[in-house]
């Protein structure tokens, strides 16, 4: 059931002519009307049907602008890297005695990061840290002798581009707040990320057919991009 403050949003705003993300910045900060601080959230819709494979995409990319979340970073490290992964601002830091915890289902943290040698530990754990997208991939930085880097971009606004089975990628670059300024950086930071994975696949015709911008309890508008990718 649509609450009142909903039904007072625009209608078929999915319908509209698709328009530049400066000037529909405007009309998503217009419908964030709850009392908290709203994401602005992307959803991508990509031509992930191909005839010879699928197209999968998983990659990090560090927004300019922060994301505007506190995430809660662990670390499972060798007992030589304690001190460093200490010093990093990580949440929770351990090394054999957290991968139990682990294992148990401790799962207290958004991110984890391991450096290599702990990571033949961790792999074993794929029924656990899988399902919840939290196993540590060297492709995402995530598996690293850097602890401090690592951390460190997790906390300042590092967000993952990963599609789903129908070619959907949903992520948010940032809070009503931010200026637009930051918000049309971010999105720029998204943007080029797309480009650069496209260049590493092979795809027919372009990756992105469609963009939509919204806010966390608002309407969604389609972005007309300003070049296809």
């Amino acid at each position: 059931m649509k609450s009142k403050r909903y039904k007072k949003l625009p209608q078929k705003t999915k319908d509209l002519t698709s328009d530049s993300i400066d000037k529909m910045l405007s009309l998503v900060k217009k419908n964030c009307t709850t009392k908290f601080d709203e994401s602005i959230d992307l959803n991508f819709r990509i031509n992930n049907k191909q005839k010879k494979s699928e197209v999968s995409l998983r990659t990090v990319v560090n927004l300019p602008g922060g994301s505007g979340k506190s995430i809660k970073v662990a670390v499972v490290c060798e007992e030589s890297k304690l001190q460093e992964a200490k010093e990093s601002s990580a949440d929770v830091v351990g090394g054999d005695e957290l991968i139990e915890k682990i294992k148990n289902g401790e799962l207290n943290f958004e991110k984890l990061i391991c450096t290599p040698s702990m990571m033949i530990k961790l792999s074993k754990l794929g029924k656990v840290l899988g399902p919840k997208g939290l196993m540590p991939n060297p492709k995402l930085g995530t598996v690293t002798s850097d602890i401090k880097k690592a951390v460190s971009d997790a906390k300042a606004g590092q967000v993952e581009i990963r599609n789903d089975k129908d070619g959907n990628i949903g992520l948010s670059i940032g809070k009503k707040s931010f200026s637009d300024e930051k918000l049309i950086k971010n999105y720029n930071a998204i943007i080029e990320a797309l480009e650069k994975e496209k260049s590493n696949l092979t795809v027919k015709g372009d990756l992105v057919k469609q963009v939509f911008i919204t806010s966390s309890m608002g309407v969604s508008y389609k972005i007309k991009m300003g070049k296809s990718i």
